[in-house]
């Protein structure tokens, strides 16, 4: 019949020899590959791209070790900081903070903030990437950052073990921080340590400020010649002072001794600064030497903590030069 023989071969039209139906010759074309790729597992899709950036910025908070001879060269660095907002930014390239790239919108509008902020950044030299905005909402995470954002390096943070044989001359002066939360605190304390001869800043590991962007800033450069370590243990560094000869100090309102009459300014020196709501906690409180309150009227409650060390520091360095 006509009508099997098309289905089953070929036929001629207008002289030419045709084929009709694949007759199973594309069935290997038409086989499934398997199950379609997650978003993140496919290379080119933004998904990927971005658990691989979340992996790299994740990557670069881990502690990190350098070799070195002499003094101990270990530093542990924290996650990287965004900057977000016109002025924030601006502050942020004036009071010198470390940043390893500034971001700006695509067509972005143009102020005096945004022309100061490129400017700064050309005479450091630094990264100018542009981005779209919606990438810089991602990367702020929809902070409002009005077209500019910096990101800020880890800060590396000295081993307290670096604290205890300075390399700056003088007699040893250290401040220890004990639930200090406040940036502008680390700062104005980093402030008075450059100010008043002395050689370093330890913070607790958890439950703590760090050196943000907010602490470079109220340091007013200070940060880039003070040393911040970070301590896993501050108890059990406290102790590592003591037993390299420092005398250890907190200070607190209910003191031992009024600060006029410390007798210990000439000696190597641990000052333990606790929190304004809660103080020196317990543990912290039985490893000081000495418990040193500073006198003030009756109309003041207290100082808070940045403010208190500044004072501290002003009469052991006053006692060290009389």
């Amino acid at each position: 019949m006509a009508g099997n023989s098309q289905r089953r071969g070929a036929v001629r039209k207008g002289g030419k020899k045709t084929t009709v139906g694949s007759g199973g010759q594309r069935r290997r074309g038409l086989e499934g590959k398997g199950p379609t790729p997650k978003a993140v597992d496919r290379e080119y899709h933004p998904a990927h791209k971005r658990a691989k950036a979340t992996a790299k910025r994740a990557g670069a908070g881990a502690p990190r070790g350098a070799s070195g001879t002499g003094r101990s060269q270990r530093r542990a660095k924290g996650s990287s900081e965004i900057v977000a907002g016109r002025n924030s930014v601006v502050e942020a390239l004036r009071a010198g903070v470390p940043v390893s790239t500034m971001y700006v919108a695509t067509r972005i509008d143009s102020d005096d903030r945004v022309r100061e902020a490129l400017k700064l950044a050309g005479e450091r030299g630094l990264a100018v990437l542009e981005a779209p905005r919606g990438e810089l909402d991602r990367l702020t995470d929809g902070a409002v950052h009005q077209g500019l954002a910096l990101q800020v390096p880890p800060y590396e943070y000295a081993d307290p073990k670096d604290l205890i044989d300075p390399e700056s001359p003088g007699i040893p002066l250290v401040v220890a921080l004990d639930g200090i939360t406040d940036p502008r605190n680390l700062g104005a304390i980093v402030r008075s340590i450059a100010a008043f001869g002395g050689h370093g800043v330890v913070v607790p590991e958890r439950r703590s400020v760090g050196m943000t962007a907010s602490a470079w800033k109220t340091s007013a450069g200070a940060a880039a010649r003070i040393p911040v370590a970070k301590a896993s243990n501050l108890n059990r560094t406290l102790e590592d002072f003591k037993k390299a000869g420092f005398f250890v100090l907190g200070l607190d309102m209910d003191g031992d001794v009024e600060l006029p009459d410390l007798t210990l300014a000439s000696e190597p020196l641990v000052v333990v600064t606790g929190s304004e709501g809660k103080g020196l906690s317990r543990l912290v409180r039985e490893t000081c030497d000495q418990i040193v309150a500073i006198p003030m009227s009756s109309a003041v409650e207290s100082l808070n903590a940045g403010l208190a060390t500044g004072v501290a520091l002003y009469e052991i360095a006053r006692q060290r030069r009389a």
